[in-house]
């Protein structure tokens, strides 16, 4: 199999989010292979290109193909709540946002049917989900999760859980345009926890991510447990803030390979969420608790915070055995080395 010099990464993404945290990590790990890093399709030579998820540049792609160049895309999910019914209090989409969201979809679908020689889809959930909306592709393919640095991502280093009280950490790129529901469960389910008998009475939410200033005041108005109103933080920042928690919720409603999980395994801390998207492959039951949502996600029904918060006091209440679970299995399955090395070998043997 020959062996990839130079990748080409496209587009290339800035700010928060998933796909920005995905490249900064693969190029770290190629760069410390020696393979060549670049971010132009016109940019040439390269032996591949990896499109992360879509891009409109689709001249360049087709250009890069019909030059013998494989293309190989990597796909997580797609876009699905400007569809979901909506139920009162929650904002619908505007038809600027709809058809955006649809556009993203159809671009991402065409790469993948006409443009791509390779898939990588981030997770089994993420690909049975293509399948079903668009139909198997023979495209070969394979499923990769994502990784992190097990030396930053670590539970050694600054910050440690408070004693006096059960920090409840959600960590999300955004939770405005339509993932409002992920920060009205989240608070459901810390107040739950506190009304739980036990040590657990004492608690804080710690929010990391964008949220409206209007959706603070308001949960600040109306949450019965302390809200800590973090807002976006420097991917630097991570570790520590993983460090300083008791436990996790992914509040995502259908995720397909949340970074926020994963590198909160890494950081030993324990994961607790809804049986959704990826999470039941992600999280095993010695690193938290993934409990079944109770009604349908994909109507955006209410889930049942109740046995969630439940999980959550179990997992409070046998801090280090969930702590060393979740940093073995993210030793044993997240490694960014690991990640890397599935795929270069992908690519080459697409490449070849």
């Amino acid at each position: 199999m020959p062996r990839i010099k130079r990748l080409c990464l496209v587009p290339r993404t800035s700010g928060v989010g998933g796909m920005v945290s995905f490249q900064h990590k693969l190029e770290a790990g190629l760069v410390q292979r020696g393979i060549g890093v670049t971010y132009s399709l016109d940019d040439r030579p390269y032996d591949a290109v990896l499109v992360t998820g879509g891009t409109r540049n689709l001249n360049g792609l087709w250009r890069a193909r019909r030059s013998g160049v494989h293309i190989l895309q990597r796909l997580d999910g797609m876009n699905w709540l400007h569809r979901a019914p909506r139920r009162p209090g929650l904002p619908g989409p505007t038809l600027r946002h709809f058809l955006r969201a649809e556009y993203g979809n159809l671009l991402l679908a065409l790469i993948r049917s006409h443009l791509a020689h390779g898939i990588i889809y981030q997770s089994d959930f993420s690909r049975q989900w293509w399948e079903h909306r668009y139909g198997v592709s023979p495209l070969p393919f394979a499923v990769i999760h994502n990784g992190v640095d097990l030396n930053i991502y670590s539970p050694q280093g600054p910050g440690s859980p408070p004693a006096d009280l059960s920090r409840l950490l959600v960590v999300e790129g955004s939770l405005m345009g339509g993932y409002e529901l992920g920060l009205e469960i989240a608070v459901a389910w810390a107040q739950r926890v506190a009304a739980q008998p036990g040590p657990s009475a004492c608690v804080e939410l710690m929010i990391v991510g964008r949220v409206a200033p209007l959706q603070q005041e308001h949960w600040s108005r109306q949450a019965t447990v302390p809200l800590q109103w973090v807002g976006q933080v420097p991917r630097e920042r991570i570790p520590e803030l993983d460090r300083a928690a008791h436990v996790l919720f992914s509040s995502d409603i259908h995720p397909a390979c949340p970074n926020s999980v994963i590198e909160a395994l890494a950081c030993g801390l324990p994961v607790v969420s809804f049986d959704t998207g990826a999470l039941p492959e992600l999280v095993s039951n010695d690193a938290g608790r993934i409990v079944p949502y109770g009604s349908d996600p994909w109507n955006l029904r209410p889930p049942d915070v109740d046995t969630l918060a439940q999980a959550t006091v179990e997992v409070l209440h046998q801090q280090a055995y969930f702590r060393q679970g979740a940093r073995r299995l993210a030793e044993q399955s997240y490694g960014l080395d690991q990640m890397v090395d599935q795929y270069l070998e992908f690519l080459a043997h697409d490449h070849a």
